[in-house]
């Protein structure tokens, strides 16, 4: 995709990578527009980069998602590329009850948002001469992590759809790239974790490429494990995730 001269629609662009993915895009020449639901931290992050713009958008909420899509169409008309960044991640119990809240809000945001807002915006992209949507996944999309099992199915889910969404696409103005984070030091100091803006500086640069998924070298191994003998893998990770339990803030 091209780099610069876009008009950039991002969710949970006010912390983490999502934060950082902005302002990477901003000073690249790039009219961001961010949004979440905390509005202090949006208005934090526009603060410290003018020229800049938010919305307080919940993701879970189709109604909230309904109202900024034409929210942005109005105010907005040049919008021409959308990341679906917004996601939360939270430990659940597979081999047990299920909390319902860790569920429900986890599926509403990581998986129902992106279709919901793409769905509510997709007329308007395709409009355009050039038009990106853009899923963040995750490497637990092809790798789970047993302790976030939910968080885990929700990217894996996110990916098939993008391969669908992509090919029922490519036909048309709009380009779908679908962004595959490692472990990254987002909102957490893990030091076994990818340096945040080593993974935003490896990403920007092949975003500037015709590729379809953006992986960083740090997350190929993962990409490239699905297959007949994909459990021993898995096995090995949550293994040792289990002996030392990750940061999840």
């Amino acid at each position: 995709m091209k780099l610069t001269g876009n008009t950039i629609f991002i969710t949970g662009g006010g912390s983490g990578i999502g934060r950082a993915l902005a302002e990477a895009l901003h000073h690249l020449g790039n009219k961001v527009i961010i949004s979440g639901r905390s509005k202090e931290r949006l208005e934090e992050t526009i603060k410290a980069n003018p020229g800049m713009s938010a919305m307080e958008l919940n993701v879970q909420d189709p109604a909230s998602i309904e109202g900024a899509a034409k929210q942005l169409i109005e105010e907005f008309p040049d919008l021409n590329v959308l990341i679906n960044n917004a996601g939360i991640i939270q430990p659940d119990d597979a081999a047990g009850v299920i909390d319902e809240d860790i569920l429900v809000s986890t599926v509403a945001t990581n998986l129902l948002g992106p279709i919901r807002l793409t769905s509510a915006l997709i007329d308007h992209l395709k409009s355009k001469e050039e038009a990106v949507v853009i899923n963040t996944t995750s490497i637990l999309g092809f790798v789970p992590l047993a302790a976030t099992a939910v968080y885990s199915a929700t990217k894996a889910a996110l990916h098939t759809y993008t391969l669908s969404q992509r090919y029922l696409l490519k036909d048309t103005s709009v380009k779908v790239i679908e962004i595959v984070p490692p472990w990254v030091q987002s909102n957490n100091d893990e030091p076994r974790a990818m340096p945040l803006a080593s993974f935003i500086d490896a990403t920007i640069k092949i975003l500037g490429t015709d590729t379809d998924e953006v992986l960083v070298e740090e997350a190929k191994m993962f990409r490239n494990n699905p297959g007949p003998n994909e459990g021993v893998f898995v096995t090995q990770l949550n293994d040792t995730m289990k002996s030392e339990p990750p940061k999840i803030h």
